[in-house]
């Protein structure tokens, strides 16, 4: 497997206040932990910032504007968009960064450079809805990535999987209505932001299979396989995106899910098996949650590592 790595330093120029839970040191955590020598063929890539007209590709304008209206422009100054989402000066640029990565990986995997592509970024985006940010999120990454593979590489079916702890609102929002993308997720409930039930089921393209607070593994692993891995592997897709959450990590201070590094490597495992059989090997995947810093180090690492392996 061809496994490509994009990170880019303005991630850490991102800043929140202090103790907030999505920080800069998470991206230094999984940077040390990628100095392990199993990493040395992992190919790191500077990612590029990408045009604000990517946005519009899962945004109306007036909210690209919206957000840009609350970037602060003194330095020091931190603005605060909602109830837990905070904007300083490089925040927008390192929200396009983010959007630059996945719209990259996304050319890297169609045009055969890479068979599946991790992109390190802050900040995450899958609470990000059609028309507003929260939940630390300005702009929705995985729904960017989706309709960039369709437009540009006219991809027909792309399955968005998502293990984040916290359900992705915004994607579903995005796509509730939108058949060409299947949108699977477990997350604990109750819990933010409040969505994620069973019977959300859009045009029978959202999946959610909700986990009970102080599920483990066992229960994990049984909805993945009971609700995720057949849905996806019947939708047939051209590429699978994941929003690669690690806070349903037992040591994450935000949720009561009890999961191991070792569950992230089985649900990776399933999945690069699914896009063997449709997609080409296809896969790209998009940092997204993860709040104690050695859960997301372990985490992450072994995720991309399953990534490298296939």
């Amino acid at each position: 497997m061809t496994t490509i790595l994009y990170e880019n330093p303005i991630f850490l120029e991102h800043k929140v206040p202090e103790g907030h839970a999505e920080r800069p040191d998470r991206l230094r955590a999984l940077n040390l932990a990628l100095e392990h020598e199993r990493f040395r063929a992992l190919k790191r890539q500077k990612a590029p910032q990408a045009n604000e007209d990517f946005v519009l590709l899962a945004h109306p304008e007036e909210h690209l504007r919206a957000v840009m209206k609350e970037i602060p422009e003194e330095e020091d100054t931190i603005n605060q968009l909602e109830a837990d989402t905070y904007a300083s000066p490089a925040s927008l640029q390192a929200a396009l960064t983010g959007i630059g990565g996945v719209v990259a990986a996304v050319d890297d995997v169609f045009s055969g450079r890479a068979d599946n592509v991790f992109v390190a970024s802050r900040p995450p985006g899958h609470h990000a809805e059609k028309t507003k940010a929260m939940g630390f999120c300005f702009f929705n990454n995985v729904a960017i990535a989706a309709r960039h593979a369709q437009k540009a590489h006219g991809a027909e079916r792309v399955a968005i999987v998502d293990w984040d702890v916290h359900h992705g609102n915004g994607t579903q929002d995005i796509f509730f209505d939108d058949p060409s993308v299947l949108f699977c997720s477990t997350h604990q409930m109750p819990l933010y932001p409040g969505t994620g039930a069973k019977t959300e089921v859009g045009a029978g393209n959202i999946v959610n299979a909700p986990l009970s607070p102080n599920a483990g593994s066992d229960h994990f692993r049984e909805a993945f396989r009971s609700r995720v891995l057949p849905r996806v592997a019947d939708f047939r897709p051209d590429l699978i995106v994941i929003s690669a959450g690690f806070d349903a990590h037992h040591r994450d201070p935000l949720a009561q899910i009890n999961l191991v590094a070792d569950d992230f490597d089985w649900a990776t495992a399933k999945l690069l098996e699914l896009a063997d059989r449709s997609a080409k090997n296809r896969v790209v995947s998009v940092l997204e949650g993860g709040y104690d810093l050695q859960g997301l180090a372990e985490s992450a690492a072994t995720h991309i590592d399953r990534l490298m392996r296939g």
